[in-house]
């Protein structure tokens, strides 16, 4: 096998040149703690800043409302625990999120719910999308926070985040969104969009991994989750990642000003891929067909099961997944899948595809070329497949 197809960006993404080379003096001859007041550790603060200002830019936002994070679970924790603990001080002890949340929102809410907070998930429905009259009918006088995902991390559908901050901001509810799948990938303006806190994380877009990044509008103030040290202006503890987050300052930049361009080449793939699997009996497409990251392809094929066909998508050099990488692990089937309607052995039987620019639309026919049989192979080894087959 020499043939190595790289398809699993929502997984993380491979470090650019750019980011790299950013990263590289931070890394060797300017290794200065930022805190320091001399002129060596001075150079590191300056790096620190410019991605600071960076990061900023990409969203719309100011250079102030960035706090370095050590990831995205990290700002999802912050954000989520933070407003949950300031709110409650005013009585507001009710929480808004969906179904289908990455692990690291809806595990954070678990815990919340055993310090009494009440948690509501709102449906996302068979094309994986949340509906805004339901989330409005959902937010009480109590209600703290409201967070959604921008953009999912498995079935990659968008969610209408413009319609959910105006209606935030109407009904004076905090709206925190997961944007770790879509920063970089799709236009974001956080003051336009009435977005009070933004996730993120550096290795979803060509970034080093082991950095994110949280945006707290100015003025919203919420408790610290790391405590130590005076670092962030004294909002979140330790020393500074300098060369992850000058990395993730190149990147993101990078990502934003080639969104458009990489937008066009993803969909082409993708396109192609979900038009020709579409193909293949007892097969569909998971989540909205538009309202998705261009570049994300879900599919569950029927009597089948998805780490079966992963590994025969190896031998073939194809790197894919079933679904979030962070539940890998899991027998279970995704619990996303599950959300938009699909049966457990249906979801068993799931794929994700997600690209990046370096792929090609040959990728994507050698794809196609490898699925079929392999669905059909191992469809003839499944006692599952026997029973749909005589539409048992």
């Amino acid at each position: 096998m020499n043939r190595m197809i790289y398809a699993d960006n929502a997984a993380t993404t491979k470090l650019s040149k750019t980011a790299l080379d950013a990263m590289m003096p931070y890394l060797t001859e300017e290794y200065g703690n930022p805190s320091s007041l001399y002129a060596h550790g001075s150079k590191a603060k300056e790096g620190v800043e410019k991605a600071r200002e960076q990061v900023a830019t990409a969203i719309g936002a100011a250079a102030r409302e960035i706090y370095f994070t050590a990831g995205g679970s990290e700002a999802d924790n912050w954000a989520i625990k933070g407003v949950a603990h300031a709110m409650a001080k005013k009585g507001k002890k009710h929480i808004i999120s969906t179904k289908f949340e990455h692990h690291a929102v809806l595990h954070t809410l678990n815990a919340l719910e055993k310090e009494g907070f009440e948690i509501t998930l709102l449906d996302v429905h068979e094309n994986g999308v949340v509906r805004v009259e339901e989330l409005s009918a959902a937010i009480r006088e109590d209600t703290a926070l409201v967070s959604v995902m921008y953009a999912n991390n498995e079935i990659g559908t968008l969610q209408p985040i413009t319609e959910i901050g105006q209606l935030c901001k109407e009904k004076k509810v905090i709206f925190h969104t997961d944007a770790v799948q879509a920063v970089g990938n799709v236009p974001i303006d956080v003051k336009a969009q009435n977005i009070d806190l933004l996730s993120m994380s550096g290795h979803k877009f060509h970034g080093p991994k082991g950095v994110g990044a949280l945006y707290i509008r100015r003025g919203l103030i919420i408790p610290n989750l790391v405590d130590g040290g005076a670092q962030e202006w004294g909002k979140r503890a330790g020393t500074e990642n300098t060369p992850g987050i000058v990395g993730m300052g190149a990147a993101i930049t990078e990502a934003v000003a080639t969104m458009e361009e990489r937008g066009k080449k993803c969909k082409e793939i993708s396109d192609y891929i979900i038009d020709n699997a579409l193909k293949i009996e007892k097969s569909r497409l998971n989540g909205d067909r538009e309202k998705r990251l261009p570049g994300n392809v879900n599919m569950c094929f029927e009597g089948i099961e998805g780490e079966s066909l992963l590994l025969m998508l190896d031998l073939k050099g194809i790197c894919a997944s079933s679904g979030s990488a962070c539940t890998s692990g899991s027998l279970d089937p995704s619990h996303v899948l599950l959300s938009i309607g699909l049966k457990h052995e249906v979801a068993h039987g799931s794929l994700r595809l997600s690209f990046s620019d370096e792929n090609t639309l040959d990728d994507a026919k050698y794809i196609v070329e490898q699925l079929e049989p392999i669905v059909w192979r191992l469809r003839e080894m499944s006692p599952l497949w026997l029973h749909i087959s005589k539409g048992e």
